[in-house]
């Protein structure tokens, strides 16, 4: 079954499991055409812009991209009526240690195919044709087309260059196809190291397209274990299809009219492109592979195999001297076309773009850092993806560094109260204005890294961090400076790093010992009056003694007088 170009444009071959999505944004660092859009904090493929590399799939730390699982379209297929053919890429012998075509045979067979060859049978016809364009030389530039992500790249994003790739089929459509004209009605799945090979087999006719772990899985689950043997087959050089220089190594009697070269990895394949397109190369066959080490280095195997000796060695010593013995299919047969497939991309204009780069902080050339950590070459790039709803304003981490660093300077330089950051080597990290005015400091940069001891004694960070003890408004005289400062430590277990709150309590304890004093000065006042009050009642009561005793007496007196005159 084949599908149109624009329904395959539709189809999402990356999944992405949102809950693992950690806005790193290392896939968009690395994706080589930018076909990613963040909205809400989460990563997705913008498909039509996608050209299948599996960088993303290989390079995510958090394992939230999955390439889409075919497997149930496969156990369909299978249990059908119908014969179905798997068509195996080379590479398989690196991934399927120590085992040869006639044990995948086996295995394969038990899982329900009619049988299995090797791609590599496609990849002998293809390279046949590579050596009779070479030899009519008719093509100036010639790019080789085995690699379906190359194909997709050019014909995507260097459309003027379509026309240098050579006009043949891959070696996987090669081979489906003279499956298909030798078992008529059959289906056909091809199995390999490669994601882009989904996209291609669904646009070309191929049934299905694994990969070697969904392969795995599949036998696995059926409890099918592949007999480790290797078989004694020679005749088969274009096993050597994905391995760098693979392609050049099969070919034989190379016409010497052309420079032969070979350009793997997409970092050094861009460029090329890019230096072709600029035009002055001429007479030039390329082999070009996505995949830096070519396929057996696929998304598959580097994300499964991180040992790429090991898996060139594997394939290397698997394939034979000769070609496989094999009836060559008319050119006509094996004749593709490529085609460019346009890109709707919008550009601001150049006061749009400034005025996005604006809102990003950037308002001088010298705000520009390009620095890459949003994932884009240059901040002008992030501009225009901005522009087209592929990027947002706070992926730029030196803008939210600034924004947050501003925020919080803004809080912290207006509040009352001092502050000071201190590490967990007692080296001072940041301090506020309100602190350097405390603890008089002219400029931060005179402090900033210091050791805590060159500006006041360390002893209650050292308490708050080795000792646990909490330090909650304690208040101290700091003579140094002439104040008094009420001091909180609040310690970041996170970090390690200890945050100093000091309150100027100064006029307060200036207050305090005002009121003590003119409370003293009010006892001493009280006391002087009261002891003055009572030497007077003293006096009082002496005077009010002495009257007594005289009024006694001359009442005495006047008692006698006046009982003598009665006798």
């Amino acid at each position: 079954m084949s599908v149109s170009l624009d329904e395959v444009a539709k189809m999402d071959y990356i999944s992405f499991k949102k809950s693992n999505c950690r806005n790193c944004h290392k896939c968009i660092r690395y994706c080589p055409v930018k076909s990613i859009r963040f909205s809400g904090n989460q990563a997705n493929v913008i498909s039509d812009e996608c050209i299948l590399c599996g960088e993303c799939y290989v390079i995510c730390p958090q394992s939230a991209k999955q390439i889409v699982d075919e497997t149930e379209i496969a156990a369909v297929l299978l249990h059908d009526t119908t014969p179905v053919y798997a068509s195996l890429a080379p590479s398989f012998a690196a991934y399927f240690e120590g085992v040869g075509i006639e044990s995948m045979r086996e295995g394969l067979k038990k899982l329900g195919f009619a049988d299995a060859e090797e791609t590599a049978i496609g990849a002998t016809f293809v390279k046949r044709e590579y050596e009779r364009i070479a030899n009519e030389a008719t093509m100036d530039v010639v790019i080789t087309s085995c690699c379906s992500t190359v194909n997709t790249l050019v014909e995507k994003y260097y459309p003027q260059l379509t026309g240098c790739l050579a006009p043949v089929m891959t070696p996987m459509q090669a081979h489906c196809q003279d499956l298909k004209r030798r078992y008529p009605g059959a289906k056909t799945i091809f199995i390999g190291p490669c994601l882009s090979k989904k996209d291609e087999a669904a646009r070309v006719g191929v049934d299905a397209a694994l990969t070697f772990e969904e392969i795995a899985s599949m036998l696995s689950k059926k409890g099918i274990e592949l007999e480790k043997k290797r078989d004694n087959d020679h005749n088969s050089r274009a096993r050597l299809f994905p391995t760098s220089g693979g392609v050049l190594n099969t070919m034989t009697n190379k016409n010497p009219a052309y420079d032969y070269y070979c350009i793997d990895g997409l970092d050094n394949v861009i460029p090329a492109l890019d230096d072709i397109q600029r035009g002055g190369i001429s007479h030039c066959f390329i082999e070009m592979s996505a995949c830096a080490g070519s396929c057996v280095r696929g998304p598959i195997m580097r994300k499964q195999h991180p040992s790429p000796v090991r898996d060139y060695q594997r394939v290397a010593t698997y394939a034979g001297e000769e070609d496989f013995d094999i009836a060559q299919p008319e050119s006509s047969l094996l004749a593709n076309e490529y085609h460019c497939t346009l890109l709707h991309k919008v550009m601001p204009s150049q006061s749009e773009l400034e005025d996005i780069l604006r809102k990003m902080g950037k308002i001088t050339p010298d705000d520009e850092l390009n620095c890459g950590t949003c994932g884009y070459n240059t901040c002008r790039d992030k501009a225009a993806a901005i522009y087209q709803g592929k990027a947002e304003i706070n992926m730029c981490l030196p803008y939210l560094m600034e924004r947050s660093e501003r925020f919080t300077d803004n809080i912290l330089d207006n509040t009352p109260n001092g502050i000071i950051v201190v590490n967990d080597s007692y080296e001072i990290q940041q301090l506020n204005r309100a602190a350097m005015r405390m603890l008089h400091v002219h400029s931060r940069s005179d402090v900033m890294g210091e050791p805590l001891i060159r500006l006041m004694d360390p002893i209650d960070f050292i308490n708050a961090s080795q000792y646990g003890k909490r330090i909650v408004n304690k208040r101290d005289y700091y003579a140094e400076f002439d104040i008094y400062l009420e001091l909180t430590i609040v310690t970041d277990k996170k970090s390690g790093n200890m945050i100093g709150i000091f309150r100027d309590v100064t006029d307060e304890e200036s207050e305090r010992k005002s009121k003590e004093t003119l409370s003293r000065q009010t006892i001493e006042t009280a006391d002087k009056v009261v002891d003055k009050q009572m030497r007077i009642v003293q006096e009082i009561a002496s005077l009010l003694g002495e009257t007594a005793a005289e009024t006694k007496i001359a009442l005495t007196k006047l008692k006698e007088s006046i009982a003598n005159e009665d006798e």
